[in-house]
């Protein structure tokens, strides 16, 4: 799958753009709060095509300390992008930014689309031909807000891509994802260390990613490595988010994900956004606490961890937590185990007799609060999807759903089904929709 990226100086209208082209994801319910979604990263569907979209913090000409962290992050952006939607003000004069940030995409030798914003009505369009001035070539005079224009910009930026298509491969594949420096590389050789009948390496279609076939316990797994983020000075160690782009492409061949957290520094709130697009991509999970061998009193720290992981992962109680070192081998046999036991999960099947038993007693054990007047009743429910398990509920009304209700069937159908290592869906439909 290919890679835009958004680039322009402030106020021009990216983050518009991006909204307007990724949509609303259909996203897997995260409804902790705390989890605040850093939009950065996003996937645009077009007539059937994919691609990855970055977006990009606006970038100034007047050489501060805080623009040269934009400048990096950015740079970080059109790095890992095989096209470059350049977004300027349609209702503005080119200024030194634009002119700075033109010469930025001119040494980067990539496709550049000049995307001219907030052109709403015929008279603001005539503004367009000043931009010729930057010279890309095509202009795109679009508006954000009104959502006029993106489809010959789609068009254009669409007709040369074309899904990868990959030999049929069966095998559990998983990844490890997690901030640099928590040892996702060095986890990869104990695990290969461990299990040593290596099967081959192959170059994946992930730019510094590894697929590595190995055997486990008679079986083939193959895991695959990336090489994160490149550090270039300390502008570049200061901007970890933007690491996550290869963690996403890894994510979209897998079906596991393992985030590595690091024992030596703790939990942050990036580990927590790492996570949950793993879950929003609907993947089975994994937490692998490395570094283990860093703690002075594993036995009394182990308390304090679980505590902690419990508080910070509460969005995820699902997700299965093992303590381990890549560096001592320490515990390293622990975790298979929990990657297949989350893929097969994650590909679960249920009969639909046994689900409708067990939706109905737990309905019978504690009925639906009463709101208004009306109860919601449930008719029926069927699994309609695996990877991850998604079951569809026939109500009489699926307004009277509330959050807290719904967690507790979903809690009922995870302890009756052992859906351990998955996220899973709930979907209400009235009686009688499609």
């Amino acid at each position: 799958m290919e890679t835009v990226c958004l680039v322009g100086k402030p106020n021009v209208g990216k983050s518009t753009i991006f909204n307007r082209l990724i949509h609303e994801k259909k996203a897997i319910i995260l409804d902790t709060p705390g989890i605040t979604r850093d939009r950065i990263y996003g996937t645009v569907t077009y007539n059937d095509k994919k691609f990855h979209l970055i977006d990009t913090g606006g970038i100034f000409s007047d050489g501060s300390s805080v623009n040269d962290n934009i400048i990096a992050q950015a740079q970080l952006g059109i790095e890992e992008a095989d096209k470059i939607l350049f977004v300027v003000d349609g209702m503005s004069e080119l200024d030194s930014s634009d002119y700075y940030v033109r010469d930025l995409l001119m040494k980067s030798q990539k496709k550049v689309y000049v995307v001219v914003n907030k052109l709403d009505n015929d008279k603001r369009n005539d503004n367009v031909y000043n931009f010729y001035e930057l010279g890309f070539g095509d202009l795109y005079p679009v508006s954000g807000v009104q959502n006029l224009g993106f489809d010959k910009l789609l068009d254009d930026i669409t007709k040369d891509m074309h899904e990868v298509e990959e030999k049929a491969d069966d095998t559990l594949k998983f990844c490890f994802i997690g901030r640099p420096n928590v040892g996702k590389s060095s986890l990869v050789n104990a695990l290969l260390n461990e299990n040593r009948v290596i099967v081959s390496d192959v170059a994946g279609t992930t730019r510094d990613a590894i697929d590595t076939k190995f055997r486990y316990e008679g079986n083939e797994y193959t895991v695959i490595d990336t090489a994160g983020m490149r550090k270039k000075g300390h502008i570049f160690e200061n901007v970890e988010k933007y690491s996550l782009l290869r963690s996403l492409k890894a994510m979209e061949r897998s079906n596991v994900c393992v985030l590595v957290v690091d024992a030596s520094t703790g939990i942050i709130e990036h580990d927590k956004h790492i996570l949950s697009y793993a879950i929003e991509a609907g993947k089975g999970v994994v937490i692998a606490v490395n570094k283990w061998d860093t703690v002075s009193n594993p036995d009394m720290d182990l308390k304090t961890w679980k505590i902690n992981m419990e508080e910070y992962f509460k969005f995820a109680p699902y997700a299965k937590v093992v303590y381990l070192s890549a560096k001592t081998k320490k515990r390293m046999h622990t975790l298979m185990p929990e990657i297949i036991k989350a893929y097969e999960n994650n590909r679960k099947e249920i009969p639909t007799n046994l689900l409708n038993d067990c939706i109905e007693e737990a309905y019978l054990m504690h009925i639906a609060p009463s709101y208004k007047g009306k109860r919601l009743k449930i008719y029926f429910v069927k699994q309609t999807d695996k990877c991850p398990p998604k079951f569809t509920l026939q109500v009489n009304n699926k307004g009277l759903v509330h959050f807290s209700y719904e967690r507790y069937l979903e809690n009922e159908l995870r302890k009756a089904f052992d859906l351990e290592g998955t996220p899973i869906i709930l979907q209400f439909k009235n009686k009688g929709d499609e």
